[in-house]
């Protein structure tokens, strides 16, 4: 099973969920390391994993995954969070006109403001200006692990102000819906707590030694 066709209303609706809500529905270890933060505010994307593996201070895999990348998909680099400038505004350019639809990188980043003006989404370990050698090919398409997450090519991408989640593709359809009831369900509660009620009672958490009273 694929991931459904990402058309615009679904792709502003996941945006709308949020990765939070999607990871906290999925009941999966879908999340990518807290370590990998938006370089400007204001980043979103939605598509699907293109996994890519560099040795670290090596950029060459990226250039070979935009001579890959598929309209639609987002770069998720495992560059071994190693601090040096992998990508900035040449490579954005080039994936733009690849209709690569943002970066999610274990490693550094820079021409940041670049980037932003160019509104390209990118999720980086680090902004850093160390360059980068071109000798290691690294891997481009091949499933790897960021964090605890699983990362395959074709996998659902979810990235916003509060992280990166990776849904595998075939469980897409299931976490989907499961986000939408969490989303109804955390409405009902946010309009109980406006009318006054505690997250004591609108959750039914338990007080030592007993049950909570509504």
């Amino acid at each position: 099973m694929s991931v459904p066709r990402l058309t615009t209303e679904l792709t502003a609706e996941l945006l709308t969920l949020g990765s939070a809500t999607i990871y906290e529905a999925s009941g999966l270890d879908c999340y990518l390391p807290a370590t990998l933060r938006p370089v400007w505010a204001g980043a979103g994307v939605v598509g699907t994993a293109l996994p890519v593996r560099t040795a670290a201070g090596d950029n060459l895999p990226l250039h070979l995954a935009l001579e890959q990348a598929a309209d639609g998909e987002v770069l998720v680099v495992d560059a071994a969070a190693a601090p040096h400038g992998y990508w900035g505004e040449v490579l954005t350019v080039a994936a733009q006109q690849r209709g690569v639809l943002g970066l999610v990188i274990d490693g550094g980043v820079r021409d940041t403001a670049q980037l932003e003006q160019l509104g390209f989404p990118v999720w980086s370990s680090s902004v850093a200006l160390r360059g980068t050698g071109k000798g290691d090919a690294g891997t481009v398409g091949e499933p790897l692990t960021l964090g605890v997450a699983p990362v395959a090519r074709g996998d659902l991408v979810v990235g916003d102000a509060d992280g990166v989640v990776v849904v595998p593709a075939h469980r897409v359809p299931d976490v989907l819906t499961a986000a939408r009831a969490r989303a109804a369900k955390e409405a009902g509660y946010l309009d109980r707590l406006r009318a006054g009620e505690t997250t004591m009672a609108v959750y039914g958490f338990a007080r030592t030694g007993g049950a909570v009273a509504d």
